[in-house]
């Protein structure tokens, strides 16, 4: 680390691995050689704990999540194929997911007064969009009124807030084979209304 003017600590800025080496690295992994994984966790670990510290905010969340990351790299090594992307991007990604997968799995439960406060402050139109844009929230928030209400929740929860079928099912005290039936349902009737 060096000192910048004023006597801060300047930190260096991480340089990216050689993509052909690190192609190399995980061919050796995909074979079993225990060495190559250690050297490209030299190589990578940074990149990919910052690329965690980001997304999950606690340094030891992250650490776990990167030791989740290379125990998957080292199972699945043989699965990159450099025809597809460059391996630091693949290694990237799969940082990503384990962090997401995290983040879903501790995800809070929502109550269902605090659905039904989330959709009534929900906008449904975007205040500059083009006259046709407009005409087409409005004709959603339309077919979204044909929805009961308990149905309506769980298609918002489903595709704006993004949880699960389970994570609803969880949040609104319903079944799991109701929430999939009520959103599957939606759907239909949102999608008939939408094209009539």
């Amino acid at each position: 680390m060096s000192r910048a003017a004023g006597g801060q600590p300047t930190q260096r800025p991480v340089q990216e691995p050689d993509s052909a080496e690190l192609e190399a690295l995980l061919a050796r992994c995909a074979s079993g050689d225990r060495s190559a994984l250690e050297t490209l966790y030299a190589r990578v670990a940074p990149i990919l704990l910052a690329v965690l510290m980001r997304m999950l905010k606690r340094r030891d969340a992250a650490e776990d999540a990167l030791q989740d990351v290379f125990v998957s790299v080292w199972q699945r090594a043989r699965q990159f194929d450099p025809i597809r992307g460059r391996p630091l991007a693949w290694l990237v990604s799969m940082a990503r997911y384990r962090a997401i997968d995290l983040q879903r799995a501790t995800r809070p439960a929502v109550a269902l007064s605090e659905v039904s406060t989330l959709e009534a402050q929900r906008e449904w139109e975007a205040p500059n969009e083009d006259s046709e844009m407009l005409g087409s929230g409005a004709l959603l928030r339309r077919c979204l009124e044909q929805i009961a209400a308990p149905q309506r929740h769980c298609l918002l929860l489903a595709y704006q807030e993004g949880l699960t079928h389970s994570e609803i099912a969880r949040a609104v005290n319903e079944p799991l084979g109701t929430i999939k039936s009520w959103v599957r349902r939606s759907l239909l009737v949102l999608r008939r209304c939408l094209e009539s």
